[in-house]
């Protein structure tokens, strides 16, 4: 009798040190509105297409096995044709574990919009567990008409244990220009990270970057944009383009998405299509 795996059981892990993968997405126009000819994913990525939201299309990834772990090599590659709009989110959190070979996981995001195209990159939280290894690297490639709404969540370690290593690099080009390049590290090694130059103490971090050209004659001013006093405070601030970028602290995973959510719903941030349920 062939063994079977339910569907709403993870699948198993090959017994091998790390796990590589690759999942595509390809978003175009047709007839007016957004199709997917390319939605493609192996190993952890299981891609599922949701319902549109006017010209929109959206799309879910779920986790299909435990991922990123130490040794794990992922990449995600999307792109947006030029006219299209795209709206990509995540079922659930991502956790960053310990592997077996304690070896660092390596989480590779390549985005490319073009002309007059719009994405919206809204994932849930990464939480980094004690222990565990990651670089996450996030490439992206943007036509001069492009609008881009990303979003990004960090939780440094689960509640009670001590966060394991992560960094991060975000490089951003527009029209073949370097409009970003930041790197941050966090969690054992990193230097001062939680210092009060950094994280100040606080266990979770965020951003949100917007990309859109109405920005180029109009680019907002920096603002605080929640009270230092609370659990979470976040400033936004605009960048050599027609761009702004909001920075994020709090003291949890749950403040830090208030945060966020109250820097979304400013003045000069638009606003970004719900996240499916």
């Amino acid at each position: 009798m062939t063994p079977t795996t339910s569907p709403a059981m993870p699948a198993a892990r090959p017994a091998a040190a790390g796990v590589r993968a690759i999942a595509r997405v390809t978003a175009a126009t047709q007839g007016g509105s957004t199709c997917l000819p390319v939605l493609d994913g192996d190993g952890p990525f299981e891609l599922r297409r949701l319902r549109s939201r006017g010209s929109e299309a959206r799309v879910c990834v779920v986790g299909a096995m435990s991922a990123p772990l130490g040794g794990d090599q992922l990449r995600i590659e999307a792109t947006v044709r030029p006219g299209a709009a795209l709206h990509i989110t995540s079922a659930a959190a991502t956790l960053a574990l310990r592997g077996a070979s304690g070896e660092p996981a390596a989480y590779d995001v390549r985005l490319t919009v073009e002309d007059h195209a719009e994405l919206h990159w809204l994932p849930k939280p990464l939480i980094s567990t004690a222990g565990s290894k990651l670089r996450q690297t996030w490439t992206i490639h943007l036509a001069p008409t492009a609008r881009l709404v990303l979003r990004e969540e960090q939780i440094l370690g689960r509640t009670g244990e001590p966060p394991g290593q992560v960094t991060t690099r975000l490089i951003v080009r527009r029209g073949g220009r370097t409009l970003l390049d930041q790197e941050a590290a966090y969690g054992p090694g990193a230097p001062a990270w939680d210092g009060p130059a950094v994280l100040a103490g606080h266990r979770a971090t965020g951003q949100i970057l917007t990309v859109d050209p109405a920005y180029e004659n109009n680019p907002p001013e920096v603002r605080l944009l929640a009270d230092p006093a609370q659990d979470g405070q976040a400033v936004l601030t605009p960048l050599a383009g027609p761009a702004t970028l909001v920075t994020a602290i709090a003291a949890d995973g749950l403040s830090l998405r208030r945060v966020l959510d109250t820097a979304q719903a400013a003045p000069h941030v638009p606003a970004a299509p719900a996240t499916a349920q």
